[in-house]
């Protein structure tokens, strides 16, 4: 166990963690070679399509120094939802919004958010199985506890996920500077709604952007390069929290 992982090892601690906990599993690590034991981990592995990696009986011993039995598994600190009960619990939300995380890297960035998010009454978070974040204690730290409070859905493919929350009614919205984009300060954000935040250096992927309705962008008084992931967030769903509190007041 390290301030960034919790590492479970062993067959019949992965096994019962694979029964009782699967979305709890960032990836797991299977030692190379021919091990009979470890092939019904491995099959579960593949049946639940879980992240994992096959290494060297060296680095498996790196990964984790004890009796991991050649096997190990990365946890995350949180347990997460599935995207229907997202979906469900966002229409009772006292913000209807749902922030769509596309690939973004820095676990910071996540729990930074997340709790603005949870503060200001927001859905919940979605992120991406691969090649997002890790949801382990550092994000749990910076989120100040929120990301054990606050929904968050782990899928396999945003674009997808995306599909399916259109279909349920929700506003596609991309944070993304394009030509027509929408000025964020403007009225009339519609709920219940998505946002979808990109890649700290690369931003919103084409294929993503091009599910959502329309692009918005927070115009700038002043000369700046950009705000980073947990800024931009934040200032879009004060926004949508503004226009929420004004339609609960009638305006």
């Amino acid at each position: 166990m390290t301030d960034e992982q919790t590492l479970v090892a062993g067959r019949k601690p992965v096994r019962e963690l694979l029964e009782r906990e699967p979305g709890r599993v960032d990836a797991l690590y299977f030692r190379k070679g021919r091990d009979q034991a470890l092939q019904p981990l491995i099959d579960e592995c593949k049946r639940l399509n879980l992240r994992h990696r096959f290494v060297d009986a060296a680095e498996l011993d790196r990964i984790f120094p004890g009796n991991h039995q050649g096997v190990a598994a990365r946890v995350a600190g949180l347990t997460f939802t599935d995207l229907p009960d997202l979906m469900a619990l966002a229409r009772e939300a006292p913000l209807p919004l749902i922030v769509v995380l596309d690939q973004v890297q820095d676990p910071g960035n996540v729990g930074v958010l997340a709790r603005t998010l949870y503060a200001l009454g927001a859905a919940g978070l979605v992120v991406a199985k691969h090649e997002g974040a890790y949801l382990g204690a550092a994000a749990v730290r910076a989120s100040s506890g929120a990301l054990l409070k606050l929904p968050v859905a782990k899928v396999t493919n945003v674009s997808q996920a995306l599909g399916r929350l259109a279909e349920e009614g929700f506003a596609l919205y991309c944070a993304k500077r394009s030509e027509g984009a929408r000025d964020a300060f403007l009225p009339g954000l519609r709920l219940p709604a998505v946002l979808v935040l990109g890649n700290e250096d690369k931003g919103v992927r084409p294929g993503v952007a091009g599910r959502c309705d329309e692009d918005i962008f927070i115009p700038f008084a002043r000369e700046f390069d950009s705000l980073n992931v947990a800024q931009a967030g934040a200032v879009l769903a004060g926004l949508w929290a503004r226009d929420a509190a004004e339609r609960r007041m009638g305006r």
